[in-house]
């Protein structure tokens, strides 16, 4: 049977109280004090129960803390496991360059880093980047994975998939935080974006961080639509594109650390 953290705690708290109670008091009347003498030592006695037990209680709960946040990290750990299964997965099914979701999360949360972002912030943009394309589950593959340009119809279809990301995510707590990303990864900086046409600082900047790794690795990569780029071509696109398509302060911070942050997106490939 396995008791409950904060009954063990009190159990404990109880037990040392009582018998401090028990044995300090009969220690004091052992020792035949005048009536003075021994309001002064109880004062004492009670001044050190209270520093004793308050450091008692520290370390109990400091241990059930350190023990809870283990568990905790335990299961972002396999939930994580989970969803890089599930997007490896898509990823085949879009017919994705090999590592493309795995890539950009890791060139995204590298290029967070420089901006600034840490801790949860942090792990949102990850957890947010590795589900950018959530939305397309619910797509057809004859829209997903066609090889010429789509017809007004089937680019309507497509630009539902951002919004379909979003409702999926709501629906698991510990995702919810991690939404800016797949809902606003295809707004513009000058306002033409979807899905709600967001312009400048009105993008959330996870998603305005993320827009910029995703469009370099789109060009760079071969598509079932498109050949790569060459490099210099892709880095010129970028140029170009701030201040329109992507903020020009995030594209500005990538090419100031891009071959840092393209070696962070690349080796896992130079391990596989």
């Amino acid at each position: 049977m396995t008791v409950k953290p904060q009954i063990r705690i009190v159990a404990i708290y109880v037990s040392v109280a009582l018998l401090w109670v028990l044995f300090s008091d009969r220690l004091l009347l052992s020792l035949h004090l005048d009536e003075r003498t021994l309001s002064f030592w109880h004062t004492i006695k009670g001044c050190f129960y209270v520093v004793v037990t308050g450091a008692l209680l520290y370390w109990l709960i400091g241990r059930v803390v350190r023990r809870m946040d283990r568990l905790n990290h335990l299961l972002l750990s396999g939930n994580e496991q989970s969803l890089r299964a599930l997007v490896s997965a898509m990823d085949v099914r879009h017919k994705e360059t090999r590592d493309h979701s795995e890539r950009v999360m890791r060139m995204t949360v590298a290029l967070a880093r420089r901006v600034g972002m840490e801790d949860d912030a942090l792990r949102h943009v990850r957890f947010g980047a590795l589900l950018h394309d959530i939305g397309k589950l619910a797509l057809p593959d004859s829209v997903l994975i066609k090889p010429g340009p789509l017809t007004p119809d089937e680019m309507t279809l497509m630009r539902t998939h951002p919004a379909l990301g979003r409702d999926l995510l709501m629906r698991t707590a510990f995702l919810r935080p991690a939404i800016d990303i797949p809902y606003s990864h295809h707004e513009r900086w000058d306002g033409t974006g979807y899905p709600q046409g967001l312009k400048g600082e009105e993008i959330p900047l996870a998603a305005r961080i993320f827009s910029v790794v995703d469009v370099w690795d789109a060009l760079s990569f071969p598509r079932v639509y498109k050949p790569a780029w060459p490099e210099m071509e892709v880095v010129d696109y970028l140029r170009n594109a701030a201040g329109g398509q992507l903020d020009p302060s995030v594209v500005g911070l990538f090419l100031e650390h891009y071959d840092e942050i393209k070696a962070v997106g690349l080796e896992q490939l130079a391990v596989d």
